[in-house]
């Protein structure tokens, strides 16, 4: 580490993450302007984003993202980290290049490959996007129309080729607000009408990442994307980013106009969904959650003064929505009663004003406590 660099605590860093992701305070954005600002937004859940959203932006309404994924100017497909993200259309066809080396390589060394050994793979990607091009499909029945050609193969393998090797977009209905439907897919080339970006460019999305999730190392730009080679991409930018210290002494990279807030600035509670961004962009995720709980993501999760403190998930019968909230410690009075009344405001956002809304506490050791 070059010596004189500027150490940045890991309140300091937790500050800088959560203003960028629009935690600090609500943005006065449309939902396409924050989703390209979060260079993409975790989606296997399909209701993710619409609450990962409602968390970073004034006035958010399910229907804004509803209408972008309808009038196909946001997708759904598998992305960065080789996970499903939500993003919008010109950001899929210019960041779906980037990662597709790491989507080869995971299809060569999965046991789909293993299965399909000794064919003709682009036989198999040419025949499934001719499929495609007629209707969208779920891999399911893509797999078993492929079999009828290649009858000695297993047919969820077959389909599967699409997710690996080609951009492929999940349709709606899927992961549209108040609407179910399988996971059908179609190419993005052929669901958006144009192609893929030719000459993609790395350079650009670590400056996107660093505007979104920095100041941050090369390690940590590497675990958010899934590409390799990240310390020659920051080497090369070097001089035209700034560079401070962890506490441990890594050396940090980050925009020159990047905002850096007082380390003492007060953080609201946000109620963030499953696997959000947020707990999952950087090698070392202590900024926001604590190691002991880095495996807590796969429920929702709330950010108590700025750090994951526990996670919450919603029950629902009929007309009736219940919160159960899951913290780390137990909580006080005053913490108790902001999480109760901005859970209030969650189960209205989820489950809709007219039903009856509870939220409840579960503390580990001790009994389940109502919210009021």
């Amino acid at each position: 580490m070059p010596a004189g660099l500027k150490i940045l605590s890991r309140r300091a860093l937790n500050r800088a993450l959560l203003e960028r992701q629009h935690l600090l305070q609500r943005r006065r954005a449309s939902a396409l302007e924050e989703i390209e600002h979060l260079v993409g937004m975790q989606a296997q859940i399909p209701n993710s984003p619409y609450v990962g959203l409602w968390s970073r932006l004034d006035g958010f309404e399910p229907r804004q993202l509803g209408d972008l994924l309808t009038e196909r100017r946001a997708v759904r497909l598998g992305l960065m980290r080789n996970t499903v993200h939500l993003v919008s259309a010109r950001d899929c066809l210019r960041l779906r290049p980037l990662v597709q080396p790491l989507f080869e390589r995971s299809f060569a060394t999965s046991s789909i490959g293993r299965n399909l050994a000794g064919l003709e793979i682009q036989e198999v990607v040419a025949a499934a996007t001719e499929l495609l091009a007629k209707e969208p499909l779920t891999m399911g029945n893509l797999g078993r129309l492929l079999q009828k050609r290649w009858p000695d193969r297993d047919a969820v393998s077959l389909g599967y080729v699409i997710r690996y090797l080609v951009p492929a977009v999940q349709v709606p209905p899927r992961g549209v607000w108040g609407r179910s439907g399988q996971a059908k897919l179609a190419t993005a080339e052929q669901w958006l009408g144009r192609t893929v970006a030719r000459k993609p460019s790395v350079d650009a999305l670590v400056r996107r990442y660093l505007a979104a999730f920095g100041p941050a190392t090369p390690a940590d730009a590497s675990s958010w994307s899934g590409i390799g080679g990240m310390r020659a991409v920051f080497e090369r930018l070097r001089p035209t980013l700034r560079t401070y210290a962890d506490e441990a002494g890594h050396e940090l990279f980050d925009m020159p106009d990047a905002p850096l807030p007082d380390p003492d600035t007060t953080a609201p509670l946000r109620f963030l969904p499953e696997f959000d961004n947020i707990t999952l962009a950087h090698d070392d995720r202590t900024r926001v959650i604590a190691f002991e709980h880095r495996y807590v993501i796969s429920s929702g999760t709330y950010l108590l003064d700025g750090y994951v403190a526990g996670t919450w998930r919603i029950k629902r019968e009929r007309d009736h929505g219940l919160l159960s909230i899951q913290p780390f410690k137990r909580l006080g009075r005053v913490d108790r009663d902001e999480i109760a009344s901005q859970g209030e405001r969650l189960l209205q956002f989820v489950s809709g004003p007219n039903d009856k809304n509870d939220v409840e506490f579960t503390t580990p050791g001790f009994a389940k406590q109502a919210a009021r």
